[in-house]
């Protein structure tokens, strides 16, 4: 079985000033382990009944803080882009001579795009990565809205213009009255 090590004076005085200036209940609970630990030498067991943590977290925030020191006392914010395949400034690199290219018209080819974005990334990458890549930098598929083949525009313009009037009592509709 491997030695114990105990936590010195000063790393105490860390820990509970850490616990004093913790901001989020896991901060806390974690100093507040250790604390307990450094101050009143108790066990595992009784600290995660104390604390409200698992015994295997109590553990896990020993060996931390054996291995890393007074670091883990602080959170690590977690997130964002982990598996993006560019930054978004090199994104916006990337993108800047197609912006170019489209100029007035404002139309961009996503085929020649993706071809061009597999190259730079090395790998094979589906469409809705490239149209997921434009959104973010504000583009957007735009097309016509859809007309039936046999539309006869003279037609639905000779039918505005013969449309019954409606009088303007016709939408309104009649106040209900209270049970």
């Amino acid at each position: 079985m491997s030695s114990r090590k105990m936590l010195d004076e000063d790393q105490c005085q860390k820990i509970e000033l850490a616990m004093r200036s913790s901001k989020t209940k896991d901060e806390y609970q974690r100093a507040l382990s250790l604390w307990l630990k450094g101050e009143f030498k108790l066990s595992a067991p009784i600290i995660s009944k104390m604390t409200g943590l698992s015994y295997g977290s109590v553990r896990n925030i020993y060996s931390r803080f054996n291995q890393k020191g007074d670091q883990i006392l602080k959170s690590v914010k977690t997130g964002g882009r982990l598996r993006s395949n560019l930054s978004l400034d090199d994104e916006k690199d990337f993108l800047r001579p197609f912006m170019e290219l489209a100029g007035n018209s404002g139309i961009l080819e996503v085929s020649g795009i993706h071809k061009a974005y597999e190259a730079k990334t090395g790998k094979k990458v589906p469409l809705s990565t490239v149209y997921r890549l434009l959104a973010r930098h504000g583009w957007r598929k735009i097309a016509p809205r859809p007309s039936h083949p046999k539309t006869d525009l003279e037609a639905q313009e000779a039918f505005k213009k013969t449309l019954p009037q409606q009088s303007p009592n016709y939408a309104k509709k009649s106040p209900r009255k209270p049970l």
